[in-house]
Parts: structure tokens; C-alpha cells; sequence
């Protein structure tokens, strides 16, 4: 029978090179932080969009908190500065969409139809209508 693979890390080095040896360690501490520190960029991130999305009052504090974190992982290297501005810009659209949504609550269809039912579609004669425009309106009203 095949034994089965070990899914953990070997616990002591196994190279015999002292500055090897160091390399090693000094490698393992750098991964711990690098993945503690990306951990921390995701956790900040899903906490800057459930309070946008929620509409608390904070949204905006927690959002900046985010945006800090993924300049601060990008400065260190990290993560790449390219994937830090792209997860910002995602991360912002994302909260401004769920600010529009919470937020203003947006028009309806039913009070878009009735809006657009109030507005009068002819000019009063006191407006001037430029030729393209007097165009385009006897075009879609046929």
C-alpha cells in the first residue's frame, strides 16, 4: 500500500547549508506575515462592503480603513500595485452601487412611468429647438 502524503511542512530544515538553514526560517517568517497581512486586507474589504451594503453610518470610515490596507500591503509588496488598484476600484464601485441602492432607494418603474407621463414632450414656444433636436423628435414620434 501507498502511504499517504504529508500535508504539513517539514518542521526542521532539511538542508545542511547553514545560510540555507537561516533562509529557510527567514522565508517561513515572511509567508506567516504576508499571509497574515492578506488575511487581514480580505477581512477589511468584506467588513467596508457588508456596512455599505447594510447602509450603516460608518461606511465610509471602514472603506477607507480598506483602501489603507491595500496600499500598505501593496507598499510592502505584498501584493502587486496593479492587483492593490484593481481591488480598489472594485471595491469602490461595489460600495457605490450598494450606497445608491440603500441610500436614495432609487425611482421605481412605477414612478419613472409616472414622471415621464407628467413631463410635457413639446417645447414651450418660448424654447428654442435646435434643427438636429427638432429632428430626432419628429423621427420617434411617428
Amino acid at each position: 500500500m501507498a502511504r499517504p502524503r504529508a500535508a504539513a511542512k517539514l518542521q526542521h530544515p532539511v538542508a545542511n547549508i547553514k545560510s540555507q538553514i537561516k533562509r529557510i526560517r527567514t522565508n517561513e517568517k515572511a509567508r506567516q506575515r504576508n499571509k497574515a497581512a492578506k488575511a487581514e486586507v480580505k477581512t477589511r474589504i468584506k467588513a467596508a462592503i457588508y456596512t455599505a451594503e447594510s447602509g450603516a453610518e460608518d461606511a465610509a470610515e471602514y472603506l477607507q480603513t480598506a483602501v489603507k490596507r491595500l496600499d500598505k500591503a501593496a507598499a510592502r509588496g505584498i501584493i502587486h500595485r496593479n492587483q492593490a488598484a484593481n481591488r480598489k476600484s472594485a471595491l469602490m464601485r461595489r460600495a457605490h452601487l450598494a450606497a445608491v441602492a440603500v441610500g436614495a432607494g432609487g425611482p421605481s418603474a412605477d414612478s419613472a412611468a409616472e414622471v415621464a407621463a407628467e413631463e410635457d414632450p413639446e417645447p414651450q414656444a418660448s424654447e428654442e429647438i435646435s434643427a438636429p433636436t427638432r429632428a430626432r423628435r419628429s423621427r420617434t414620434s411617428k
